[in-house]
């Protein structure tokens, strides 16, 4: 018969239920929300009741699976009973018919770290890291597409495994010749401003979450992600990172230094960030040494 599937694209396949599993959890306690309140107290509750809940749906449901696998998350890991309508059980039948890459086919589940997370309720995030690399990610939208009416098909769910490729989306280039940067919408500071005049961009677009500004390159609207500034966590760029070394972009801190995933590395990468689909040379030559020197890894 035919061999079970390697773990590593077990891992992925489970993972990409888990997030569709974790969006509709979003989608449903926003649902519950009266928009009317959300600006007096209700968002940041039914935000921190999505987190909890989302949290607990993957942590449960892939330690379940993977009982040997290191997860990491943003929240405290559950110690509580998970009631079973948060277990995603299911896997993406497609994600298994994959070839794993040779250099991955031996990896046992105690050599996998799973970085999870979910930002702004704008995006679920499970990042794969072996070997202290990022290797494989998923990023799900729960809202992409609410803007095309009520009979469009809700969220989308984007995957990638560094020797395979990234799919569920249009990979599409930055228009030539033009530089499109991409940031942060709160974190402003003079530092992250000067390093954005530095590149000289046409123009500059601002959206929350390191996963959302990953889809900005990899779908062709911005050029390059830059951020000057400490705050971005390991859970935050795992998964992106994947997604966007597995269709030949390239992520770094300020200084060119890769991000290390392992057990034994702090959470934080507190140098910033620099990430391009093409011409990453280009932007990482621009980075002025005053940004450098005040970011240190």
């Amino acid at each position: 018969g035919m061999a079970s599937p390697a773990l590593l694209m077990r891992v992925v396949a489970s993972a990409y239920s888990v997030a569709e599993k974790a969006a509709t959890i979003v989608r449903n306690v926003m649902a519950t929300g009266d928009l009317g309140i959300v600006e007096k107290t209700g968002a940041n509750d039914l935000q921190t009741k999505a987190d909890r809940l989302v949290q607990m749906s993957i942590c449960a449901s892939l330690s379940r699976k993977f009982p040997k696998v290191t997860i990491i998350g943003e929240e405290e890991l559950p110690t509580d009973e998970v009631t079973e309508e948060l277990i995603e059980d299911g896997h993406c039948e497609e994600i298994l018919k994959k070839t794993c890459p040779a250099q991955y086919t031996g990896i046992k589940e105690e050599e996998v770290m799973l970085y999870t997370c979910l930002l702004d309720h704008v995006t679920v995030l499970i990042g794969i890291a072996y070997g202290g690399k990022a290797i494989a990610g998923v990023i799900n939208q729960p809202y992409y597409n609410y803007e095309a009416g009520a009979d469009a098909v809700l969220g989308r769910t984007i995957w990638g495994v560094l020797g395979i490729g990234a799919f569920g989306f249009q990979l599409t280039e930055a228009p030539a010749g033009k530089h499109i940067v991409v940031t942060t919408r709160s974190h402003s500071s003079t530092l992250v401003n000067d390093c954005i005049s530095a590149l000289n961009p046409d123009s500059v677009i601002r959206v929350g979450g390191a996963g959302n500004k990953i889809i900005q390159l990899i779908e062709g609207k911005a050029s390059a992600y830059v951020f000057a500034s400490p705050g971005c966590k390991k859970w935050d760029t795992c998964a992106p990172e994947a997604i966007l070394h597995a269709v030949g972009g390239k992520i770094t801190d300020i200084h060119g230094n890769s991000f290390q995933y392992n057990k034994e590395v702090k959470h934080m990468n507190s140098a910033g960030v620099l990430a391009t689909l093409r011409n990453y040379d280009y932007y990482a030559s621009r980075i002025p040494n005053t940004v450098k020197q005040s970011l240190v890894p």
